[in-house]
């Protein structure tokens, strides 16, 4: 490879990751925040919710807002609270920060400026006056009505997170403390005895589990960056390379795109490392005939996609990947043609097994028992990878437009070091569904095809050696 077009290879590159997303006060129109409030109003008439934002941090890392917080208001500012009167079907946001504060810590101005013009939020109050305030309600409303679950940050998931600190924080002999949103409600019942407190977590994680079209839209944004740093991390893979590296050239890809995260670590998974599903040590060099998975996902505005691949180290299948690869896609097909509307999961699956059976595979039934089960279902996403539900039926839920779910295909043979994972994040529409990570490679044809190419990895150190004069 010449100089010139080396050159040429990484300035085109940058030029596709030279426009990252951008994002004003709110990330959404405050009358979608309002919308949101005034369902939630509607679960609560007879009462308040009480909504906490989340704490300053600790660390040197950003202010992260929760993700119920941020669902309905869109303000990220610490140390704030919310409470929306499902009597009066009024809400009410209280903080207080400096202009000097906010803009040291990169946090938008225009709330801080004009927090009511800019949230559409009734009435904006300092933080201190929040303690009053709810001595006030506990006089007028029967029940407060707040989050028993925790609050979840960056790539947390409430439930997954109330489980370990549950298991290693409240029922460990040696510690005992409550999570801070039940100690919350432990005040709540103390300080105001005439209350009843409820829960409201399902209410709201209701809410969350059907998307509105704007959000649909942020999707598609990570999406599209998820599919791009796919399709240069497996440019980039050749046996001798490291896991490490190409790590690297997947979080590069997204952040230079305008990810403000990663939705999860990134998993990659080769060798005897398949055995483990959640794999991301980093610490294998690939070799020629390794087959490998790529799960990962950007977070772009606190939104998460959730996108695997496969594909060989070498570049090319060998037969034995070859044969079990196109079984998983071809389950993988006959999901995402069968997503729509007022259809549940298990018919989904039903029609995998008829598919299975019509192309003489049922020695493959068994491996698929539990995405038959489920009709390709893994998870929720959204403002989570794992995204919250308030309620779900299982493999009887009813698909509906705004639903945003992993389609997640897996076939392993860990004696052979094969492991496959084919998971697209797919939104359901108002006709059928939408694969929103369009784009990368799925056939072993597409796979290849891209595989032939120089990666990022080769256009650095190509580079580098010119450089070097070598």
């Amino acid at each position: 490879m010449n100089n010139r077009a080396i050159r040429l290879g990484i300035i085109a590159f940058l030029a596709v990751c030279a426009a990252p997303l951008t994002a004003g006060p709110l990330l959404f129109d405050r009358a979608e925040y309002a919308a949101r409030r005034a369902r939630l109003m509607d679960r609560i008439p007879d009462g308040v919710a009480v909504i906490l934002g989340a704490a300053t941090r600790f660390d040197d890392r950003a202010f992260q807002q929760g993700h119920d917080f941020s669902y309905l208001t869109g303000v990220k500012i610490p140390n704030a609270y919310l409470i929306v009167d499902g009597v009066r079907r009024e809400s009410l946001l209280f903080f207080t920060i400096g202009e000097k504060q906010a803009e040291g810590e990169g946090l938008p101005l225009g709330l801080v400026r004009d927090p009511k013009g800019a949230t559409g939020i009734e009435r904006v109050l300092p933080a201190e006056q929040f303690g009053p305030t709810l001595a006030g309600l506990s006089h007028r409303v029967r029940v407060f009505y707040t989050m028993f679950k925790p609050e979840e940050l960056g790539p947390e998931n409430s439930n997954e997170k109330f489980n370990a600190l549950q298991r290693t924080m409240t029922l460990n002999p040696w510690d005992g403390r409550l999570t801070r949103e039940l100690q919350f409600v432990r005040n709540l019942r103390e300080k105001f005895p005439q209350v009843e407190v409820r829960d409201c977590s399902p209410f709201v994680w209701d809410l969350r589990k059907v998307k509105s079209p704007a959000e649909l839209e942020v999707l598609r944004q990570a999406a599209k960056i998820g599919v791009e740093a796919h399709n240069a991390l497996i440019q980039s893979t050749r046996p001798g390379i490291t896991e490490k590296a190409l790590e690297a050239v997947f979080e590069f890809v997204c952040r230079a795109k305008g990810a403000s995260d990663m939705a999860y670590a990134p998993i990659l998974m080769s060798g005897k490392n398949h055995a483990w599903g959640h794999y991301h040590a980093y610490d294998r060099t690939l070799k020629d005939g390794d087959f490998i998975i790529l799960d990962a996902g950007p977070d772009i505005h606190g939104y998460n996609v959730d996108i695997s691949t496969t594909f060989p180290a070498s570049g090319r299948f060998s037969p034995r990947q070859k044969e079990l690869y196109e079984t998983a896609l071809a389950v993988h097909q006959t999901c995402l043609a069968n997503y729509k509307p007022g259809v549940t999961f298990k018919q989904v699956g039903a029609a995998v097994e008829a598919m299975l059976k019509a192309r003489g595979w049922e020695r493959y039934l068994e491996d698929f028992r539990g995405i038959i089960r489920y009709g390709g279902y893994n998870h929720m996403i959204g403002m989570a990878t794992h995204d919250v539900m308030g309620t779900f039926a299982g493999p009887d839920e009813v698909l509906v437009p705004g639903f945003v779910f992993a389609c997640d295909i897996q076939l392993f043979r860990l004696e052979e070091e094969i492991g496959i994972r084919i998971e697209d994040t797919v939104a359901v529409t108002d006709t059928g569904a939408e694969a929103l990570s369009l784009g990368v490679p799925r056939t072993v044809a597409e796979i290849e095809a891209l595989k032939k190419g120089d990666g990022l990895l080769q256009l650095y150190d190509g580079l580098r050696l010119k450089k070097a004069g070598r």
